[in-house]
């Protein structure tokens, strides 16, 4: 616990800057460095994100692997996999995976699951986009009947898989289930998590810290009106943060940040995608492509989509994320490429100056 209560982690989306495969091999070793150093500063869990086909901005593509490797370097810093996305997965291949890692890490993983926003992946692994929250609700419920089963038979059928009545090994350490959390860029998507239970993973690089804290309000009154208590549900808030001894000296990685926002974009939301629930990206995308570098970075600043920031600017920051509703603060440390030093310099800094108070 730190400041205001809030628990701290680090997310990494595994961003790589060049096409070599030497920047691609370093990045993949600086953030294992990373989440080794955060379990020694006192992060409580460490997310890496699943994409596919997002060359530079992500090449997450096997979070889980990623973790299992980071479960041998570390102690108790938690796992989190921010998201599983459950509609291209086999819900047996899913409980598998997850209880694997589980296993390994001596029961430290949190279970993020969501549908993806990228049309692009769902042509690939041939799922319709229109039903995406249908097949990802009845794969979620799948994964966890599996996983309360400890390892009885299961029999079911969906649509896109037939599970014959097996049992499934390994079994989760944490009973019933690992921690479920589910990850939304709109409020439906919050209804939704709210309906079943589920812990919540947002952020603010969409529509902003106000807009956002009235969607997690409308999550904890959701909560309660079917029947699960609010202040046990956590709120996790994903957020690019770089912070340094002067503003000056955070400032220098605007150039990183707004790079990353591009390609965020034009890669996860393409300039084609009509899904209305997502306008915001148009407005992301408006900002970071129309305004001046500088203009943008204060836009995004003030609606704490990111953060670039001194020591008391940053807890200026962390402040105004728990009266949003925050639980748990997740840092993007590792944006746009900035070089490994710089990341590990914040990180230490944020752990000693802004977390520890």
């Amino acid at each position: 616990m730190g400041t205001n209560g809030l628990r701290f982690g680090i997310f990494q989306e595994l961003e790589v800057r060049g096409r070599s495969q030497d920047a691609e091999r370093t990045m993949f070793a600086n953030v294992v460095e990373q989440a080794r150093l955060a379990d020694v500063l006192g992060f409580e869990s460490c997310w890496f994100v699943e994409h596919h086909f997002t060359r530079g901005f992500s090449h997450s593509s096997a979070p889980d692997l990623v973790l299992a490797a980071i479960s041998q370097v570390t102690q108790r810093i938690r796992l989190g996999l921010g998201v599983v996305l459950l509609p291209f997965l086999h819900p047996v291949r899913v409980a598998e995976r997850v209880g694997t890692l589980d296993v390994l890490s001596n029961g430290r993983v949190e279970f993020g699951t969501g549908r993806g926003a990228s049309p692009l992946e769902y042509q690939a692994f041939q799922r319709p986009f229109e039903l995406s929250r249908q097949i990802w609700e009845d794969h979620l419920d799948a994964v966890l009947e599996i996983m309360r089963a400890d390892s009885l038979e299961i029999m079911r059928k969906g649509t896109y898989y037939d599970i014959p009545g097996v049992s499934v090994l390994p079994r989760v350490v944490q009973k019933p289930t690992p921690p479920v959390w589910v990850a939304s860029t709109s409020v439906d998507g919050f209804i939704a998590a709210a309906k079943l239970g589920h812990h919540l993973l947002c952020m603010p690089i969409l529509k902003g810290i106000d807009d956002l804290a009235e969607d997690v309000r409308i999550y904890r009154k959701t909560l309660a009106e079917h029947g699960h208590d609010p202040d046990a549900a956590r709120v996790a808030m994903l957020v690019p943060w770089h912070l340094a001894r002067t503003r000056a000296e955070a400032d220098a990685a605007a150039d990183a940040v707004l790079w990353y926002i591009r390609r965020q974009v034009n890669l996860v939301a393409p300039p084609d995608y009509t899904d209305s629930r997502h306008a915001t990206y148009r407005v992301l995308g408006q900002l970071a492509a129309g305004m001046s570098p500088e203009r943008s970075m204060d836009a995004l600043c003030e609606n704490l989509m990111v953060v670039l920031d001194d020591v008391e600017g940053s807890r200026r920051a962390v402040k105004r994320i728990a009266e949003a509703g925050a639980t748990d603060l997740l840092c993007q440390f590792q944006v746009g490429g900035l070089d490994q030093e710089r990341v590990t310099s914040a990180m230490r800094l944020f752990a000693s100056e802004v977390a520890a108070l």
